[in-house]
């Protein structure tokens, strides 16, 4: 049984942890697995129009995954029990993956991730340290209604992207899959449903986000 004890965040992991916040926020992390953006795009397969829509979809995503990255780790630097320690660090790692496939796919479309990163992932390395303090259940119960959250926010994304941007297409999917897996891996491991008015407060939340990341 998982214990809800946590721990002060050491000095030299607090500083590990700030060494990967500037390789997150600056571009410079690396993907553990391929980019699964395999289909070709044909030469202005995509109106200006489009491509704009799609770099501002994607440009969310990779808010998201700048957001996700964050709050896991930050749930992971006080867990003091092993096990959903390793499940949020191990959830981190795969959300790497997905911001630097949104970042990679920014690049191709000819547009930049928000400017507004930074305050992102620090507001959600803090949440992540608060909701450690509610112990392990409703921890992981965090985790769950965020991938539950991410999963309907990427399936909307999947029916609003251009029909011929395939390319991006691949990504969203690839991202929806792996944040399924992550929902149902907390929900195995004892995360319990969260209160009405935490899980509006986390929709509203969501909202400024992803409203301001499409534009900023």
């Amino acid at each position: 049984m998982f214990l809800s004890c946590v721990a002060p965040i050491p000095l030299d992991a607090l500083l590990a942890e700030a060494d990967r916040a500037l390789r997150v926020l600056s571009g410079s992390a690396t993907a553990g697995r391929p980019y699964p953006a395999t289909a070709e795009e044909a030469p202005q397969a995509l109106s200006a129009q489009e491509k704009r829509h799609a770099a501002g979809l994607m440009r969310v995503n990779h808010v998201g995954e700048v957001c996700a990255q964050a709050l896991y780790r930050g749930q992971a630097s006080v867990c003091r029990d092993p096990a959903p320690r390793a499940l949020l660090l191990n959830a981190a790692s795969e959300e790497v993956d997905h911001l630097v496939w949104c970042n990679q796919r920014l690049t191709e479309l000819g547009s930049r991730a928000s400017l507004l990163n930074p305050v992102w992932y620090a507001g959600s390395f803090a949440l992540g340290v608060l909701a450690s303090y509610a112990g392990v259940p409703r921890n992981l119960g965090f985790m769950a209604e965020t991938e539950k959250q991410v999963e309907a926010h990427l399936e909307s994304h999947l029916r609003t992207l251009p029909v011929q941007d395939e390319r991006s297409r691949q990504i969203v999917q690839k991202m929806k899959e792996d944040e399924a897996q992550h929902r149902a891996s907390a929900e195995a491991a004892g995360g319990v449903p969260l209160s009405l008015p935490v899980r509006t407060a986390m929709k509203a939340m969501s909202k400024v986000m992803t409203t301001t990341a499409y534009w900023i």
